[in-house]
């Protein structure tokens, strides 16, 4: 066997792999991603958005080689330990080993988030086996700390944070696969300069020159432009709705268990949910009776939020849909609430190095005359959210009041649902 393998990618072209990595995709963990759609439900929007995991996994794999790279060609990675090198390169490419079918649809419906199934992955055979292979035995650890953002390495930043290469490679893949032109990120000149920056005493960060700022920029855009017009559109939230809620009722009912998800395909679990699900909310997913908008409103027009119950708590979520759906005449599960958000989605907090050769940090005050997109990034956030109520049918009830109902805090929330009172249509 050579010392490498290449894979022909529609994105990057050539991805070379090491030997390590070629054994780590051969085990069944990862080679289940092939079977484990990117973007979830999108391709009932999107006929091209059908990619995986898998690939994800390689192009995340490809760029933190390159980045790698270009930090050594500048003699900046003397300093960092060869463990850690080869653990960000494996944490790259294990990074969603414990995924869950669909995307990040069964986190909302409040399992555990895949980081962690993916940690304890990393501990059990065949990974564990590899892993131990390389000859080092704090190598397993080292790249769980980096999938879990706890990592204390200068390039914990490749894996977590503002430039993690994570974000560039699915930003560019996605666009490409559905077809639409918002995720263009400038990669070659952000991964040209990215840099290590000490911003204390002993202490280096993984930051960025002020040549690669425009190139940050791009970065955030894409990643605003996608939420907006792909992973929140209204018909693709319809469908993630409905499937959350049809995965709940089938493990409340005893027909699955949150193991059996945490193992299974998109098809594989599909296929068992239309028979296991009591609602049918399953079956009209998998043939495409997506409930219609009853109601979609902007962010702009809803109240603050106290805390975001709609996403965090999904055991009230349900009693909140039955509520409404009773009071619109519809039965239980024929009205879903959705109001996605993701508060840290155009966040920035990494170190800026200046032409001078000063430490500066970017912040979401950004920096005067040069970087201002981060000052305006809440109200492209709130631009890219929408209060939807979806139904099965045409209601006569007037929704509007939902916008004031998300609003309260979930302890208010749960005190209207104890009374006996209409939660709209008074």
């Amino acid at each position: 066997m050579s010392d490498f393998e290449v894979i022909r990618d529609p994105l990057w072209d050539n991805i070379r792999l090491d030997v390590q990595a070629v054994r780590l995709l051969d085990t069944a963990p990862m080679q289940r991603l092939r079977y484990i759609r990117q973007l979830g439900h999108a391709f009932l929007v999107y006929p091209g958005a059908t990619h995986t995991r898998f690939e994800h996994a390689l192009g995340a794999y490809h760029l933190t080689r390159r980045a790698l790279a270009a930090l050594e060609e500048r003699g900046e990675l003397g300093v960092v330990p060869e463990t850690q090198r080869q653990a960000a390169r494996l944490a790259a490419l294990l990074h969603d080993v414990g995924h869950y079918p669909f995307s990040h649809t069964l986190e909302e419906a409040g399992f555990p988030h895949h980081e962690r199934l993916g940690v304890a992955r990393l501990h059990r055979d065949p990974i564990a086996s590899e892993l131990a292979a390389a000859g080092d035995p704090r190598l397993a650890e080292e790249v769980g700390r980096f999938i879990s953002a706890e990592s204390t390495s200068a390039l914990r930043g490749l894996i977590s944070g503002s430039l993690d290469l994570d974000k560039i490679d699915y930003l560019s893949r996605d666009a490409r696969m559905c077809g639409v032109p918002y995720g263009a990120v400038d990669v070659d000149r952000l991964l040209a300069s990215l840099t290590l920056i000490e911003t204390a005493p002993g202490r280096l960060e993984l930051g960025v020159q002020e040549k690669g700022i425009s190139a940050l920029e791009s970065l955030l855009f894409a990643k605003y432009q996608m939420y907006r017009n792909v992973y929140w559109h209204h018909a693709v939230r319809s469908a993630t709705c409905m499937f959350k809620r049809a995965v709940r009722a089938a493990v409340h009912a005893g027909a699955l268990s949150a193991d059996a998800i945490a193992d299974a395909t998109d098809d594989g679990l599909m296929e068992r949910l239309v028979t296991a699900d009591p609602t049918g909310l399953a079956r009209l997913v998998a043939a495409r009776r997506l409930y219609k908008r009853a109601l979609d409103l902007p962010a702009s027009e809803v109240p603050v939020e106290p805390e975001p119950w709609v996403r965090e708590r999904p055991d009230l979520l349900e009693r909140v849909e039955n509520r409404l759906a009773r009071d619109a005449g519809l039965a239980e599960g024929e009205l879903l609430l959705d109001f996605p958000s993701n508060p840290s989605m155009l966040a920035v907090d990494l170190p800026l190095r200046t032409r001078t050769g000063a430490a500066e940090r970017l912040t979401g005050e950004g920096v005067a005359g040069q970087f201002g997109l981060p000052r305006v990034a809440g109200e492209l956030y709130r631009s890219a959210r929408r209060l939807r109520v979806f139904t099965a049918r045409p209601v006569s009830v007037q929704l509007g009041p939902v916008r004031e109902l998300v609003a309260l805090a979930p302890g208010e929330m749960e005190a209207r649902l104890a009374e006996a009172t209409r939660l709209i249509g008074r």
